[in-house]
């Protein structure tokens, strides 16, 4: 794709004080970044706080540093004929992980972030699948992780696979050669949650990056004085092309904080964005009700959130009560409404689909139930249940087209009606690496009767439009068909959260044996019930379903917190617990099923309490 194109396709009116460079200068993300550090020089790139904020002076990484350290680290993996090949990248969050993806970068190599087990208290099981199927040439890390990284590459067999400790490391900057790339070369690949045996990578282009780092621009209305900064991990898709990239784009700088840090104590987020200044910020929508739900008057001495423009919220269902109760609960400490910024994307997208409109606030719509379950956004009618949505914004047209299709038919639906989520524009990925077949169905789809307009990615994401407004409604495969209803999982799991305070996350999801059978497991703290226990407690549960939802709730869990899964970026894996609860791997609390489903799964032994 050349730079004429890629201008073409995303526009130019894009510059907003970036130097007076566009787009189109660029034939790489590399080349970008060797202009803001000539530009830049000893300006702060990047700060970054392991623990705490307050009082604490940050890790800085100035620009031209990241670019000496980056060509040092260039110039060695060239001289190992890594150019074109891909690189693992196995680090906690911190500077030498932006120095060795730049590195990547710069060296013409594939990039591959990936979470470093040992930190998550895991296995090295989903990493070595990464490896086998990326083709693996070398893994970078830090010294202290490295013995443990090379006795696993030996012990799986990866004898062919370099392990290079960069953190000390000072390659010859000197040495380093332009690799020339272009925009339709890979940057990298950034791998979904999924199966440990098959993870999926999707491969981003140069040119990919490009696009969707200006989209980024265009919906946050991102300039030079912006400041970014959060604790999302650098190998997932919000925190890299958020929170990392988005600077080095602006020619910015960002503050970064640990994710264990901020799961620890939410309010040392809330301290970040307030000492510095923050300006855009990023977080899935469980930390804003994390910051609701656990952060104290007495911690937010001190705190002032008036610098805080952009509150992006995605990654998972967006919840209006989440939006409202943030908004409330932090107005006295400057934060502003009209701040939150719902939006919707996607690793297949690089990031990026959709937005709130800027100096609006976030677009709540209530909705009928009834007419939601039978795919249309209608009411809400006097007296009949109704479910408020919050928009995931609008969609810019010189960054992306969207169309809602019926996933069945293939056929465009009409706006206010509900189908599956179909996106193009220059963001989207050519597709998962090494998956030709998954490509043509996923990233080759096209629409009936309007077949010279395709190629379309499906998203698997069900949705509406409406006045220009994106509503996304639920996940295609996730939907539960009981009793001829259409039930959202996130709609149940929201009413029981709802229920008291002492309960956390759940996943509903359905199995089947002569019929289908709802299934919840939800996560208490049985020391924080109201005035119940945990019979009680369950009984309450079922009577909700039943009332809220019309559906029989013979199979409930309530289980230890913690229990129910998550990806990297916080959505609830339902599909996991589901082969969990039908593996007998799952140890509730208190559990009441129904008899053919018992017989299904078989029988468990419960948790005690204490």
């Amino acid at each position: 794709m050349t730079a004429l194109v890629l201008e073409l396709m995303i526009g130019t009116d894009v510059s907003a004080e970036r130097g007076g460079l566009t787009v189109a200068e660029f034939r790489s993300f590399a080349e970008l970044v060797l202009a803001r550090a000539e530009e830049r020089g000893d300006a702060d790139a990047y700060l970054f706080l392991e623990n705490g904020v307050r009082g604490v002076e940050p890790e800085r990484l100035s620009y031209a540093g990241l670019d000496r350290a980056a060509k040092g680290l260039a110039a060695w993996l060239q001289d190992r004929g890594l150019t074109g090949r891909q690189v693992l990248l196995l680090y906690p969050s911190g500077l030498d992980f932006l120095q060795a993806f730049v590195g990547c970068l710069y060296a013409g190599a594939v990039a591959v972030p990936a979470p470093l087990p040992t930190e998550q208290g895991r296995h090295f099981q989903r990493v070595s699948g990464i490896v086998r199927d990326a083709r693996v040439g070398a893994v970078l890390t830090l010294g202290k992780h490295a013995p443990e990284v090379e006795a696993w590459l030996a012990e799986e067999g990866f004898s062919d696979v370099l392990c290079l400790a960069t953190d000390g490391f000072a390659g010859d900057p000197a040495a380093w050669g332009d690799p020339g790339l272009r925009s339709d070369d890979l940057a990298f690949l950034q791998y979904t949650s999924g199966s440990t045996s098959e993870p999926k990578g999707v491969m981003v282009s140069h040119g990919n990056l490009l696009a969707n780092e200006a989209a980024i621009q265009r919906a946050t209305s991102g300039d030079r004085n912006t400041v970014l900064g959060g604790w999302l991990p650098f190998y997932h898709d919000m925190g890299l092309i958020g929170h990392v990239l988005q600077p080095l784009w602006l020619g910015s700088s960002a503050v970064l904080m640990s994710p264990t840090s901020f799961l620890r104590r939410p309010e040392r987020w809330l301290e970040l964005l307030s000492e510095h200044r923050v300006t855009v910020s990023a977080a899935p929508n469980f930390a804003y009700d994390m910051c609701v739900r656990r952060v104290s008057d007495a911690h937010l001495e001190g705190i002032d959130l008036s610098s805080w423009r952009v509150a992006c919220n995605g990654a998972e269902p967006v919840r209006a009560d989440t939006l409202r109760a943030f908004a409330e609960r932090f107005a006295p400490y400057g934060f502003r409404a009209d701040t939150s910024f719902p939006c919707y994307g996607m690793a297949e997208t690089t990031l990026l689909v959709s937005g709130k409109r800027p100096g609006r606030p976030a677009v709540l719509r209530e909705v009928d139930s009834a007419g939601l379950e039978a795919g249309r956004l209608e009411g809400p009618f006097l007296q009949a249940p109704t479910r408020t949505l919050a928009s995931s914004g609008m969609v810019h047209p010189e960054d992306f087209e969207v169309r809602i299709v019926d996933p069945e038919t293939r056929e465009e639906r009409p706006e206010g009606e509900v189908g599956e989520i179909w996106v193009r524009g220059a963001s989207v990925s050519v597709g998962y690496w090494r998956r030709p077949e998954t490509n043509a169905e996923i990233f080759g789809a096209r629409i009936a009767g309007a077949e010279e307009l395709g190629p379309w990615l499906r998203t698997g994401d069900l949705g509406a439009m409406e006045r220009d407004e994106l509503f996304v409604t639920g996940r295609l495969k996730e939907m539960v068909l009981i009793n001829g209803r259409n039930i959202y999982p996130y709609d149940v799991e929201s009413a029981v959260r709802a229920l008291d305070p002492a309960f956390g996350s759940g996943a509903v999801f359905a199995v089947d044996t002569d019929q289908e059978h709802l299934v919840v497991i939800h996560e208490v703290r049985p020391s924080a019930l109201a005035g119940q226990d945990l019979k009680s407690a369950t009984s309450t549960v079922q009577a909700l379903i039943s009332r809220e939802f019309a559906v029989p709730a013979g199979n409930v869990l309530l289980v230890r917190p913690g229990t129910v899964r998550r990806t990297t970026s916080g959505k609830i894996q339902r599909t996991l617990m589901r082969k969990l609860f039908l593996d007998g791997a799952v140890t509730p609390l208190h559990a009441v099923l129904d008899p053919a489903v018992r017989e299904l799964v078989g029988s468990f032994e419960l948790e005690p309490v204490g």
